[in-house]
């Protein structure tokens, strides 16, 4: 997902409100807005008192009545229900679809079993990340993915450009943009329990990275169970005529227990969990290895390469990467994308990306890149912000430990 400061922007929206005339600051600071996309649910945003803010292309809530701390904590607690509608869901079909994939991204998608997914990469020529993304093999000539609302357009023209190509050999793969659906993401403890009073498919049998499609409050949904808060949870994909009423229904289920949740709270919740933000972490110079996902790149994968920036991707594998990802916690101000990290006898070793107040673990949290060497956690570091030193130190991540729902 795309999109760096936003908790920050958060925090500024609420003091700016609380000082000043709300009028005022929406004009000042929204001016754009006639000129923004609007997903299905804006009035509903605005009528449950979404900040709505300019966001890739759309006008999203940020934040709603309460405030970002207070939405982090309740997603961990009880449940969040984000409006997501901003991504791009598309289908590739056709017998050849999953070696045409395999082409473009480091998953062993050969390898998935029909109605599993799987966090990936795009990557290109020079083994950097084009995109994350979570795709999901529904049948073995079908497979349905997401990619970030801010990577949609380049996204779209590399498939497009590689899909040419492969189309004029002989193979067979079509695609398909889902714009007719909306997007929902229902994140927490209470996701489960919630849903279940929504759909008479046994949700306990699904597990995470689990696909099925099925019927949710009387629409013919995607659900798969994922998200992106470190929670247990699920994006649902839903006919956009059916959105409304799915996300009141979820919210009426819940009885006030899941709430309305922003995107400030969204950057929060991802960053406590350790997960890239691509156009923060995750960069078009920045390959898999790098970002600590060489997880992601499959055992097959490694052996035989096939997609692009194989090459480099696999030396880095064999050799180990120059830069790597690592967390941080550090004393001071919060540090924030591009600020310096050194060593502790003041020489540069790299910078942070991300970078925040944890609101779950009251201190301040940050992710970024550093020399490897440097990487192993309880390294001391200094964080240098608005030009003063303060103390850090490398930290393993996830922040705040995940609670996915897998088989026992």
């Amino acid at each position: 997902m795309r999109g760096g400061g936003l908790w920050q922007l958060g925090q500024s929206i609420t003091r700016q409100l609380a000082q000043a005339n709300k009028k005022t600051i929406t004009r000042r600071c929204f001016a754009s807005e006639a000129d923004l996309k609007k997903t299905v649910l804006y009035d509903f945003h605005v009528a449950n008192g979404g900040k709505m803010v300019p966001f890739a292309g759309w006008s999203m809530p940020i934040q709603y009545k309460d405030s970002i701390m207070d939405s982090t904590l309740n997603c961990r607690e009880n449940g969040s229900l984000f409006d997501v509608s901003h991504m791009c869901g598309l289908s590739l079909k056709g017998k050849d679809c999953i070696p045409f994939l395999e082409k473009l991204v480091v998953a062993d998608v050969s390898g998935l079993a029909p109605g599993t997914g799987t966090l990936t990469v795009f990557t290109n020529e020079k083994g950097g990340a084009i995109d994350d993304s979570v795709i999901t093999k529904v049948t073995n000539d079908h497979m349905y993915l997401v990619v970030n609302a801010g990577c949609r357009d380049k996204d779209l023209a590399h498939i497009e450009e590689h899909m040419k190509s492969f189309t004029s050999k002989g193979g067979d793969v079509a695609w398909h943009i889902h714009d007719e659906r909306s997007l929902l993401a229902l994140q927490g403890p209470l996701a489960g329990p919630v849903l279940q009073h929504l759909t008479k498919h046994d949700l306990s049998k699904i597990y995470f990275s689990d696909f099925h499609i099925l019927d949710i409050n009387g629409a013919s949904c995607f659900l798969t169970r994922t998200g992106y808060t470190g929670e247990d949870g699920f994006e649902i994909s839903v006919p956009s005529e059916h959105a409304v009423d799915l996300a009141k229904a979820i919210l009426e289920k819940s009885e006030g227990k899941v709430r309305l949740t922003g995107l400030g709270a969204r950057d929060s919740l991802r960053l406590e969990a350790g997960l890239c933000l691509y156009g923060n972490d995750m960069e078009q110079h920045i390959t898999p290895v790098e970002a600590g996902l060489t997880w992601a790149i499959g055992k097959r994968r490694r052996a035989q390469g096939g997609f692009l920036g194989a090459e480099v991707i696999l030396k880095q594998i064999e050799e180990g990467p120059k830069i790597r990802r690592v967390g941080f916690i550090s004393s001071g101000p919060p540090a924030r994308s591009h600020s310096e990290v050194q060593d502790d006898k003041g020489q540069n070793i790299g910078e942070v990306t991300s970078g925040g107040f944890s609101p779950c673990l009251k201190k301040n949290i940050a992710m970024g890149y550093v020399k490897s060497g440097q990487h192993k956690a309880g390294t001391k570091v200094k964080v240098v912000i608005r030009g003063k030193s303060y103390d850090g130190l490398v930290t393993k991540m996830p922040f705040v430990p995940t609670k996915y729902y897998k088989p026992s």
